[in-house]
C-alpha cells in the first residue's frame, strides 16, 4: 500500500517538520537478512551472474544467508571489526553477498567503481585506509586483476583477494562464533561511499546500518511496492541507488533482486518478461534505452507496477512514455549519497503535475528546509534556495575531512545538499539546479536547469546541458552544449527563437556548442566541470548564427 504524506496544515515558510507517524526499524543490514531467511527461507532472494563464469545463480533467502555468513567468516579472517574492506567488482552476484557478509562481520565496506584507473584506485585505498581489497578479475574488457597486481606491488600492507579465490573469502562453512558476534547496533558504520565526483576529487561518505535499512524501507513503502515483488536492478552496485534501494529495497519487501551484470536494453527487457518483474530501478539513460528498444520490438512490453529512480532530471515525456509502455507508476526519487540516498519521492497517487514536475514529498522521519545560501535564513514558500535535510539517514562524516563535514552540516544538524529548489505549502519539492552551477550574468542568477528544460523538448536536440562561461562584459554568459539529432544548419536562430518563447531573454544562451555525447557519471549525472574543460580546450565545435 502506498504511504501518502501525512496531511498537515499548509506551511507558512519552507520548513517541513519530520513526519514521525512511521517508526524506524532498529535493525542492522545483516540482521534484516537473517530475519528474512527465517520468515521466507525458500523464496528466491537473489538472481545474478557468478563471477568469472557468467553462470546464473538463483539463491533462496536461506541460501543467500548461508553464503553471507560464509563471506562474513572469510572477511573476519582477513580484517578486524571496524576496519575498512574494499570491494572492486562489477554487478556480479558476489557483490550483494559480500555487502551482507561485510555487515555481518562488522567491517565497513568501501564500494568502488570498477572503471577506476590505477591512480583513482590508489587514492581510494589510501584515503580509506582499507586493509583488504576484494576484487573481480575482469569487468568487461578491463583487467582488474592486473591493476590490483600493480597496486599490491607498492602497498605491502594491503591484503588483496580475487573473488575467484573463494577459499579465502567464502570458506566452505560459516564460523558460528563470527555469526554470533554479528553487530546489533544500527547506529554503527557499515559502508563508505565515494561521491560521484562531478566537481573534482571524491569525498568518502560514511553511512550507518540504520540509514541504509530505513531508507530502503521508507522508500518502498512510500511508492506502494508490493511484498515479495521481483525487482530488476541494472544500476551499478558501487552506488547507493543500487546497493541500497536496488538491493535492500527488495530485501525489505521479502522479494527477489535480479542483478544485471552488463546493461543492454534488449536482454534486460527479456529478463523482465521471463522473471515476471514488477519493479524496475532506473536512471534516465537506462530507461530511455529500454523505451527505445521496446518501441521497435514486436515482443510485448513487460507489465510492471513501479518504475523508480532518478539521479538526473527526468523529462516529463519519458515519465509518460514509461507509464504507457509498461503500465507502471513512474516514481521520481531525489536525494544524494550523503542521505543514503533518498530524501523525497513522488507517489503513485500524486497529481499529474506533481508526478511530472516535482521530486515529490520528503520521506517520513526527516526534517526538510529551503534556505538562503548566503544567510541561512529559511525562505518563504515557493522562493528558491538551497535544499537542506536532517534525519536518521544522513551520513556520519566525510572520512578524514572534518572541515568538509562542518561545511556541509550546519549548527542545527542539517545537511546542505548543494541543490537549489523550492518547497510549496504542502512540502513538495521542485529542484531548480545546483548551487555551484548557478550562472550569474550581469547580477542576474540563472539556474541552468531552467534553460535546459526550455531546450530539451526541441526535436533537433537529443541531449543538452547548460554552463556558465567567463565574459568580460557580463561576468558570465549562458552557454548551451547540445547533442544533435541531425545537422546544425540554421540551428542557432531556431533554438534562440525556441528559447525566447519559454524563458526570459537574459537566460537565452549566447554561445552554442555541439558534442557527440555529454560526459556523465555512472549514475547519469552530467559532469559539468568536464564540459567546461572540453570548451576551454577547444574539444567542442562552437556554432554561430545571426540571432544571438
Amino acid at each position: 500500500m502506498t504511504a501518502s504524506p501525512v496531511t498537515q496544515p499548509p506551511l507558512t515558510e519552507s520548513f517541513l517538520p519530520a513526519d514521525t507517524s512511521t517508526a524506524l526499524d532498529e535493525v542492522t543490514v545483516g540482521g534484516l537478512l537473517a530475519r528474512r531467511a527465517r520468515e521466507c527461507p525458500n523464496r528466491v532472494a537473489l538472481i545474478g551472474n557468478r563471477h568469472g563464469t557468467g553462470d546464473t545463480a538463483r539463491l533462496t533467502y536461506a541460501e543467500l544467508y548461508t553464503e553471507a555468513t560464509r563471506a562474513a567468516t572469510g572477511i573476519a579472517r582477513l580484517a578486524q571489526p571496524g576496519e575498512f574492506v574494499a570491494l572492486w567488482a562489477p554487478n556480479v552476484v558476489e557483490w550483494p553477498i559480500i555487502e551482507y557478509g561485510a555487515a555481518l562481520a562488522g567491517v565497513t565496506l568501501v564500494a568502488l567503481n570498477p572503471v577506476l584507473t590505477l591512480d583513482e584506485l590508489t587514492y581510494a585505498i589510501e584515503h580509506s585506509g582499507a586493509s583488504v581489497l576484494l576484487h573481480a578479475d575482469r569487468s568487461r574488457d578491463y583487467d582488474l586483476a592486473a591493476v590490483v597486481a600493480e597496486l599490491a606491488a607498492t602497498h605491502a600492507g594491503l591484503t588483496t583477494v580475487s573473488l575467484s579465490d573463494t577459499d579465502r573469502w567464502l570458506p566452505a562453512d560459516a564460523d558460528p562464533a563470527v555469526v554470533a558476534a554479528a553487530p546489533v547496533d544500527a547506529g554503527a558504520p557499515v559502508m563508505l561511499q565515494y561521491t560521484s565526483g562531478t566537481t573534482g576529487n571524491p569525498k568518502g561518505v560514511v553511512l550507518r546500518h540504520r540509514s541504509l535499512v530505513n531508507v530502503a524501507k521508507l522508500t518502498m513503502e512510500a511508492v506502494g511496492a508490493e511484498p515479495g515483488a521481483v525487482c530488476v536492478n541494472p544500476l551499478p552496485m558501487f552506488h547507493t541507488a543500487a546497493c541500497v534501494i536496488g538491493t535492500l529495497g527488495p530485501l525489505w519487501l521479502g522479494g527477489t533482486a535480479v542483478l544485471i551484470e552488463q546493461f543492454a536494453p534488449a536482454p534486460v527487457l527479456e529478463v523482465m518478461r521471463a522473471e515476471k518483474a514488477k519493479i524496475l530501478f532506473y536512471v534516465p539513460a537506462v530507461l530511455g534505452a529500454l523505451l527505445a528498444v521496446q518501441a521497435a520490438s514486436a515482443d510485448p512490453a513487460p507489465s510492471l507496477d513501479v518504475v523508480m529512480g532518478g539521479a538526473a532530471d527526468v523529462p516529463a515525456s519519458m515519465i509518460e512514455s514509461a507509464e504507457q509502455t509498461f503500465g507502471a507508476s513512474v516514481i521520481n526519487l531525489f536525494g544524494q549519497t550523503e542521505l543514503a540516498p533518498v530524501l523525497s519521492a513522488t507517489r503513485p497517487n500524486d497529481s499529474r503535475a506533481d508526478q511530472l514536475h516535482t521530486v515529490g514529498h520528503p520521506l517520513a522521519q526527516v526534517d526538510c528546509k529551503i534556505v538562503d545560501p548566503v544567510t541561512g535564513k529559511v525562505m518563504p514558500i515557493g522562493e528558491p534556495g538551497e535544499i537542506c535535510a536532517r534525519g536518521y539517514q544522513q551520513f556520519i562524516e566525510y572520512l578524514h575531512d572534518p572541515a568538509a563535514t562542518a561545511a556541509t552540516v550546519d549548527a542545527d544538524g542539517f545537511v546542505h545538499m548543494g541543490d537549489l529548489g523550492t518547497m510549496d505549502a504542502r512540502g513538495y519539492l521542485s529542484v531548480t539546479g545546483r548551487l555551484k552551477e548557478m550562472i550569474i550574468r550581469g547580477g542576474e542568477n540563472i539556474a541552468p536547469v531552467a534553460v535546459e528544460n526550455a531546450l530539451a523538448d526541441h526535436p533537433r536536440i537529443a541531449a543538452v546541458t547548460v554552463v556558465g562561461l567567463p565574459d568580460e562584459k557580463w561576468g558570465e554568459v549562458v552557454a548551451a552544449v547540445i547533442v544533435l539529432t541531425g545537422d546544425s544548419d540554421g540551428l542557432v536562430e531556431e533554438l534562440t527563437a525556441h528559447a525566447r518563447q519559454r524563458i526570459s531573454p537574459f537566460k537565452v544562451p549566447s554561445r552554442w556548442f555541439v558534442a557527440d555525447a555529454l560526459p556523465v557519471t555512472p549514475t547519469g549525472k552530467i559532469r559539468k566541470f568536464a564540459v567546461r574543460d572540453q570548451i576551454d580546450t577547444a574539444q567542442l565545435r562552437e556554432i554561430t548564427g545571426a540571432a544571438q
